[in-house]
């Protein structure tokens, strides 16, 4: 198939296609032609590249998946290094769990402590149109 039709059926573009290929992540075949030709296979691998962009891994972390396509693998992530982007990107997902579950307890405490406080708080302290003071209506 030809780089319209690969990006057509991956979901892409074939500016992407190019930059994947410039980035040793996809290589193309040359008809008589000169154009590129593709099959199956890059498709599968397009795909898997996409899927994992889709999850959060920079482009770069899709290479040991490629590479272990590449091999014959049937599967992107049955080869070790694939197994340790996944193991990396778990524990960094982990990490920002772990700091926006912080975080939630800070904003969650500091709510608590503004709805005491505005219970607590001069009614004459709320902001309304009728209790602002103006030049011809002074307080």
């Amino acid at each position: 198939m030809r780089i319209g039709e690969l990006a057509e059926r991956a979901g892409t573009t074939t500016r992407t296609l190019r930059y994947y290929e410039s980035r040793g992540l996809l290589s193309a075949r040359r008809a008589g032609n000169g154009y590129r030709s593709y099959g199956e296979a890059d498709l599968h691998l397009v795909r898997q590249i996409r899927l994992l962009q889709d999850f959060g891994f920079e482009l770069e972390d899709t290479r040991p998946f490629v590479e272990c396509l590449q091999a014959g693998h049937p599967a992107g992530d049955s080869c070790a290094a694939s197994l340790e982007v996944y193991r990396r990107k778990l524990a960094e997902l982990d990490a920002c769990l772990d700091r926006l579950g912080a975080v939630r307890e800070q904003l969650a405490r500091q709510l608590a402590r503004a709805e005491l406080g505005h219970e607590a708080a001069d009614p004459r302290c709320e902001f309304s149109p009728q209790q602002t003071p103006t030049k011809e209506h002074p307080a």
